[in-house]
């Protein structure tokens, strides 16, 4: 997004309607930090500007910059998977969509927040471990179109340092990795600068348990007790 400085009149009511806060105003100017900008449209949408000094330079909509509206503004369709926002269903939705089956888990690795963003690269550090341990990136999801190498899970220099809102990278891995996968994984989150979480996606088990939920606590994971619960209402798409 830009300011049509012709146009604006600095009654700075756009500000507060950036949830990056990179709309500044200094000397009684306002202006937009092009590289805090991620492109969620929010201060466009919002209405506040009256004499309709916001508005989306066509650079905006150029690779790879345009990336940072894909993964930021639930109204932009990734090209690849033509969803908005994050364009993902997310393996929450598994109990119909079918992504994993038993004997396997998924894992979702959110990246940034509002407030804060994240760069795009921090997500290799990520997907060349994975990588390295055979784990399987989720091809659904647009994170999957940003990797150079789906073997070696090295991102596209182009994409890097583009910033967004937040991005999710998703994974399947077989039962039996799982430990030494967040045994390696871990440690790679906890130098990403920005916020991180971490949701493990699996199934209840026949006797009503979550045997997930021993295996984390013995590797020191705290498990939050607000898990998202998918009862699995509607026809699933895929055959047992």
């Amino acid at each position: 997004m830009k300011i049509d400085h012709d146009k604006c009149i600095s009654c700075l009511e756009c500000i507060d309607f950036c949830p990056m806060g990179a709309i500044l105003e200094r000397d009684g100017i306002v202006g937009i930090d092009q590289d805090g900008c991620v492109e969620c449209g929010v201060c466009f949408r919002a209405g506040v500007c009256t004499v309709d000094a916001l508005y989306m330079p066509d650079e905006s909509q150029t690779y790879p910059r345009s990336i940072r509206a894909a993964f930021s503004d639930p109204s932009v369709a990734h090209p690849q998977v033509k969803q908005g926002g994050r364009g993902t269903e997310e393996m929450k939705t598994n109990d119909v969509t079918g992504r994993f089956r038993r004997g396997e888990y998924g894992i979702t690795i959110e990246f940034g927040r509002p407030g804060i963003g994240t760069r795009l690269g921090e997500i290799e550090n990520a997907t060349k471990v994975l990588c390295s341990m055979g784990v399987e990136i989720e091809a659904a999801n647009p994170t999957y179109y940003l990797l150079e190498d789906t073997k070696t899970g090295k991102m596209k220099d182009e994409v890097r340092q583009e910033k967004v809102l937040t991005a999710i990278l998703e994974v399947k891995l077989k039962e039996e990795q799982l430990e030494d996968v967040l045994k390696a994984l871990v440690p790679v989150l906890e130098e990403a600068d920005t916020v991180v979480s971490v949701g493990l996606v699996t199934r209840f088990a026949e006797d009503g348990t979550l045997p997930a939920i021993p295996r984390l606590k013995a590797l020191g994971i705290p498990v939050r007790p607000n898990a998202k619960i998918n009862m699995g209402l509607g026809r699933p798409i895929f055959e047992t």
